[in-house]
């Protein structure tokens, strides 16, 4: 058994840059989409890409056992995590890349070993039904998982982007690993979110259904972008089919990973990458001039030979201003300013309040909280009385010490022409006993 294959990336109708990468040959399928903004997600995918093909040199046969090839695909992502770490400790800049992989390692019999992680997938077409193998690394999927929502409202979920799971050289690698045991006449698809976000199961399955490779991967780019895609879209197509390697067999490079050896070579056209598919429908793919595999090692991949980069360029951070104190100091101006309005405006509330309290034994009309601050009175003294707090019974004179609170000064007033009822009432009790 043996791979017959087609890779195609595109940068899409919305990116300027390409930050998938893939690579296909006959014992390997990958395919890598890098995140970073600034910077630069295709530093990322294209770096995996140049580590993982390494394992095209050395493939595993028919009986290596199942841990060994599973074995050599860990291997190779871990080196790949690693070489990110190198890159971003040598290019601070760079902190914060990272990039999804799906890495499929054919051994030249009946197997695929898979290491994936993120949210790039690969899905097995056998006997005209399709299958996911892989299991997304994104919070939308353990929303799914959850039974929170469908696989329909994950691809509209305004968080469907979150990846929980990359290699970025920081945090520790934790790929799924697995192995698919292959039949003549499969057909296994790699691709980038671009096109798995857009066209559902059944879709992917009627494009997957006929014609060669070739013909598959360019209509899977095609209808990802008329399906309304954002992102640069990447399908690497492999039939198992029967017979020893083709010997005239060309390892493809695509996306990111084919751009920078162009850029080291100086061959990169200037301005965005351009896309395949802009402004037609027929898929014709024959301006594609595939790049070969077989770059010398590191070629295109040293970070400071390549050309300005529009794309960095424009997520470059800038440097400060030399205004830069006048802009803080207005806005410390409007945060002081912010903070007095507050502050007055609370004051104002304040002294629209009243309660009825004591001072020097008279029952007096408060204005203001009945409540102090360190060094701050929240209340004075507004009207005295001739209340005093001697002539009321116990039960008045202690709510008057505690305070009485009102709505108003009217009802402050009415509160005191009550106390002062009482202690009239009371002196005339009193005068009666005496009598």
């Amino acid at each position: 058994m043996r791979l017959d294959y087609s890779a195609i990336s595109d940068v899409g109708r919305v990116r300027k840059d390409n930050q998938d990468s893939g690579y296909v040959g006959p014992h390997l399928i990958a395919v890598c989409d890098g995140v970073g903004g600034a910077a630069r997600g295709d530093i990322a995918s294209s770096t995996a890409i140049a580590q993982l093909r390494r394992l095209e040199e050395d493939p595993p046969g028919p009986e290596a056992p199942d841990a060994d090839l599973l074995g050599r695909v860990s291997m190779a992502m871990h080196r790949t995590h690693d070489q990110l770490a190198d890159l971003v400790d040598e290019t601070p800049s760079l902190d914060g890349t990272s990039t999804t992989a799906v890495v499929a390692l054919f051994d030249g019999g009946a197997r695929l070993g898979f290491g994936h992680v993120g949210d790039s997938r690969a899905y097995l077409f056998r006997d005209g039904e399709i299958r996911q193998l892989t299991h997304d690394h994104t919070f939308v999927q353990t929303l799914i998982d959850e039974g929170r929502i469908t696989e329909e409202e994950a691809r509209v979920h305004p968080h469907r982007n979150l990846i929980l799971r990359a290699i970025d050289g920081t945090h520790e690698l934790d790929p799924d690993l697995f192995v698919l045991e292959l039949q003549l006449g499969d057909r296994v698809l790699l691709c980038s979110d671009g096109a798995s976000g857009v066209l559902d199961a059944g879709r992917l399955a009627d494009i997957l259904s006929s014609g060669s490779p070739d013909y598959a991967a360019v209509e899977l780019v095609r209808a990802s972008l008329e399906a309304g895609s954002s992102d640069n879209v990447t399908c690497l197509v492999a039939d198992a089919v029967e017979g020893e390697p083709d010997p005239t067999a060309v390892p493809l490079l695509v996306g990111a990973a084919a751009e920078m050896p162009r850029r080291a070579r100086g061959t990169r056209p200037s301005g965005r990458s351009p896309s395949l598919f802009r402004g037609h429908r027929s898929g014709d793919t024959g301006e594609l001039e595939p790049v070969r595999a077989e770059i010398p090692e590191g070629v295109g991949f040293a970070i400071p030979s390549d050309p300005p980069d529009p794309e960095a360029i424009r997520y470059a951070p800038r440097p400060p201003s030399r205004y830069a104190w006048l802009s803080r100091l207005l806005a410390l101006c409007v945060a002081v300013g912010a903070l007095w309005i507050l502050a007055a405006t609370a004051w104002s509330w304040s002294q629209q309040q009243y309660y009825v309290g004591e001072q020097d034994g008279t029952v007096v009309i408060f204005r203001g909280l009945d409540a102090s601050l360190p060094g701050l009175e929240l209340s004075h003294t507004y009207e005295r009385t001739n209340v005093t707090l001697d002539r009321l019974s116990d039960f008045d004179a202690g709510k008057v010490r505690e305070g009485i609170g009102v709505g108003s000064l009217d009802d402050a007033r009415d509160t005191v022409e009550s106390l002062a009822q009482k202690m009239s009432a009371d002196d005339s009790t009193s005068d009666g006993g005496a009598s």
